[in-house]
């Protein structure tokens, strides 16, 4: 008998995510600042905000070439890939709204 999957619990309702941000979508090649480390990629995964707080967070899976970990930083982390190296500002400064 195939067994049923496991149900993933709703968020709570002060919690809302969304897979598209200021351009974005999910799977889209991110850079973070403020992590070190060479070979390190990551994509985006949502963007959630915690309407009690008032808090934002943009999650993103990667980290090292074969790593797949889930990670959360400030939306003022999170730029454009290859967007830090050539000095382009965060995507919560200058979001890379899809033109149309």
């Amino acid at each position: 008998m195939p067994r049923a999957r496991p149900r993933r619990p709703s968020l709570p309702a002060h919690l809302q995510r969304s897979t598209e941000w200021h351009g974005l979508r999910a799977g889209d090649p991110v850079d973070i600042a403020g992590v070190a480390g060479r070979g390190l990629r990551f994509v985006f995964r949502a963007h959630v905000r915690n309407t009690r707080l008032g808090v934002e967070s943009v999650e993103v899976v990667g980290g090292r070439p074969g790593e797949e970990r889930i990670r959360s930083f400030r939306p003022d982390q999170v730029y454009p890939a290859g967007g830090r190296r050539r000095g382009s500002p965060s995507l919560a400064a200058a979001p890379q709204l899809p033109l149309g």
